[in-house]
């Protein structure tokens, strides 16, 4: 995953899967949008939660766009675990000697 940070003329900084990054738009996948919380701790959100969930790719005009850069490693880990394919196996099973 190409996991990308991006700032929205509208304010919202919006956490993707930059899937493509052309001069006219970007395609992403995935969006989230992140939340400020208490303490200046983050939480993330659906950026439109109405979108159906077969609905692969989205395309943003770039003049929406305010910047596109890396998050913080936080970001990428939190959103990969959301996201990622993989799943992790729990503790529940662990043989303990």
């Amino acid at each position: 995953m190409n996991v990308k940070l991006i700032r929205m003329h509208s304010g919202e900084d919006v956490i993707a899967d930059l899937i493509k990054e052309q001069a006219e738009e970007l395609i992403i996948n995935n969006p989230i949008v992140l939340v400020p919380g208490r303490d200046g701790t983050v939480g993330f959100a659906p950026w439109s939660p109405v979108i159906s969930p077969d609905v692969k790719e989205l395309r943003i005009r770039a003049n929406y766009v305010v910047y596109v850069t890396d998050p913080n490693e936080d970001v990428v880990r939190n959103y990969n675990d959301i996201f990622s394919p993989i799943i992790k196996p729990s503790n529940a099973g662990k043989i303990i000697k």
